[in-house]
């Protein structure tokens, strides 16, 4: 990489605050909020508002919608073809 022209890449928590969740990677993010890691060392960290741990797709209480419903509505109001 050439110099000077990307950011720094280096270790980054990323903190799901809402399952109580944190993870050390690295990434070019950066914050000025910091948090001692379980290795001792303090590293910045990035809350996110939703991760693979809270996300509902990952966690199996994803909504199921009522397509019939919407079906039958669309087939009233536009009529059906047959």
């Amino acid at each position: 990489m050439r110099k000077g022209i990307h950011p720094e890449y280096g270790p980054v928590v990323f903190r799901d605050r809402a399952a109580n969740y944190a993870f050390l990677t690295r990434s070019t993010m950066t914050s000025e909020k910091t948090i001692e890691w379980e290795d001792g060392r303090s590293y910045p960290v990035v809350d996110v508002e939703i991760s693979d741990v809270s996300h509902p797709f990952y966690t199996g209480t994803a909504r199921v919608l009522d397509t019939a419903g919407r079906v039958e509505r669309f087939e009233r109001r536009y009529g059906k073809k047959g």
